[in-house]
């Protein structure tokens, strides 16, 4: 067990003027399990980064302090665990089960008990593949799983989860609760970012609200809270129980076809997907994690050469992954699943110009273009800031925004509403859905069940892709 004591706290990050988070005083005694709440970009990610000890004195300005158990984050390290947002960035090993073994390892639990140790953490979270699975073959939701398994196999007193189950599907999401709740027979201590509200409450027994702009605006369980606090806190973006959004259905049928994919397959990953999708039309692609919806998100963008099949787009005799540059850039919107992953730069505005810059825009309009996009999603504030240091929500809406800098005529989006607090996804879903009356074609891969009752107008459920043949492994050193 751990208990958590802040007092004052606060921290910027370098190059920033504005606070990530500041004036906190909280305490968090052994054994509880708190729901951390705020709307996004209110510091809850960086709040929980200073509590596993991952803010390093030069890369910012701390105010407060934190202890754990009376010591620093730094010298309690090895009572903590945390899983980020993008689980990718945690992996480090080839195989899978070395992957959960490896801070075992570390921490020089003995031999015999490691990988007993391994096969439960990847039981818990319902781990789909035998231990030799490459980490480099798993979809994002099952990366996902590996690294909250990869902690929970450590046993940590204090268990830090930032957003675990938005990349995952619904069965999978069910998995990885059972296993939150599961830990609480270890007497863990746990802090939870978590936007969906309704379906984490089951595994808290207190909510804390961040303000915005510094402090704590609500503490105590969560009947108390939601009563207190539930009206004013879903019109600043909180996900309150019971959110309900009307349906942006469109109100005609789709014209002619933008990208058609004929029996598509892409080896060990995707097979034999057909599908269409026009103008004005939103098709959302759903289906359990490692179903290939993420290549076949990419296939479709032009990022990726399928292995059998044909892709067609834009009446072009050649297929997209083999366009020139500019001509993908000025027909395609892609958004990664992982944003950073498409992150070029090292200020937010600089990232928005790339696109129209790459296709001859003058800076008069390439200026316009970015100050619109910045106003549109919510950035103008972050301008000059690091896109690394974005928050997950942030981020989000930065890749979003690098998508339609060039004014594609398709988007394809992997997971667009990941991170977003109740009110920028009602902005995004918004956007998207005034794009497609606009005309313009959006395929979105997403396990957000809301999204697809508001916005997709058709939907492609791709099925496990399970069956492929297994992957090269290493051998275990």
């Amino acid at each position: 067990m751990s208990a958590v004591v802040l007092r004052g706290f606060g921290w910027r990050h370098a190059g920033r003027r504005a606070w990530a988070v500041r004036d906190v005083d909280l305490r968090i005694d052994h054994g509880e399990r708190v729901l951390l709440l705020g709307p996004s970009g209110a510091g809850k990610s960086t709040l929980l980064a200073a509590l596993a000890g991952l803010l390093p004195g030069d890369s910012g300005e701390q105010a407060g302090t934190v202890e754990i158990d009376g010591r620093s984050p730094a010298a309690a390290r090895d009572r903590v665990g945390i899983v980020f947002q993008d689980p990718q960035t945690q992996l480090v090993m080839a195989r899978s089960g070395d992957d959960v073994a490896f801070g075992l390892e570390n921490r020089g639990v003995p031999a015999a008990a490691i990988w007993p140790r391994v096969s439960d953490a990847l039981d818990r979270v319902g781990f789909p593949y035998p231990i030799t699975r490459s980490t480099a073959a798993l979809s994002g939701g099952e990366a996902q799983r590996l690294a909250l398994a990869g902690v929970l196999a450590l046993r940590p007193g204090l268990l830090l989860l930032d957003e675990p189950t938005a990349n995952l599907d619904p069965a999978g999401a069910d998995l990885v609760r059972e296993a939150i709740v599961r830990s609480r027979d270890d007497d863990t201590t746990l802090i939870l970012v978590e936007h969906r509200v309704a379906e984490a409450l089951p595994l808290v027994d207190r909510v804390v609200v961040l303000e915005a702009g510094g402090g704590i605006r609500a503490d105590g369980t969560p009947e108390m809270v939601f009563a207190a606090y539930g009206d004013r806190l879903a019109d600043e973006g909180v996900w309150v129980p019971g959110f309900r959004f009307p349906p942006l259905k469109s109100g005609s049928a789709a014209a002619g076809s933008v990208v058609r994919a004929e029996d598509i397959t892409v080896a060990h990953r995707v097979r034999g997907v057909s599908m269409s999708v026009g103008e004005g039309e939103v098709l959302a692609v759903t289906g359990p994690n490692g179903a290939g919806k993420s290549t076949l998100a990419l296939v479709l963008g032009g990022l990726l050469a399928p292995t059998g099949g044909e892709v067609s787009a834009f009446g072009d005799p050649k297929p997209p992954h083999k366009w020139r540059a500019a001509t993908l850039t000025s027909r395609i919107g892609s958004v990664f699943q992982n944003p950073e992953h498409q992150f070029v730069t090292s200020r937010v505005a600089d990232e928005l110009a790339v696109g129209p810059r790459r296709l001859g825009r003058t800076g008069t309009e390439i200026t316009g273009i970015v100050d619109a996009l910045l106003d549109r999603l919510r950035l103008t504030k972050l301008a000059a800031a690091n896109p690394y240091t974005l928050s997950g929500g942030e981020a989000r809406r930065l890749s979003v925004a690098t998508a339609l800098a060039t004014a594609p005529r398709l988007l394809v989006l992997d997971e667009p509403t990941f991170g977003q607090d109740r009110r920028t996804w009602i902005e995004l879903v918004t956007l998207l859905a005034t794009l497609r009356d606009e005309g313009h074609a959006v395929v979105a891969v997403t396990h957000d069940d809301d999204f697809v009752q508001t916005l997709a107008d058709r939907t492609l459920p791709l099925t496990s892709a399970r069956l492929h043949e297994p992957l090269p492994q290493r051998r275990r050193s």
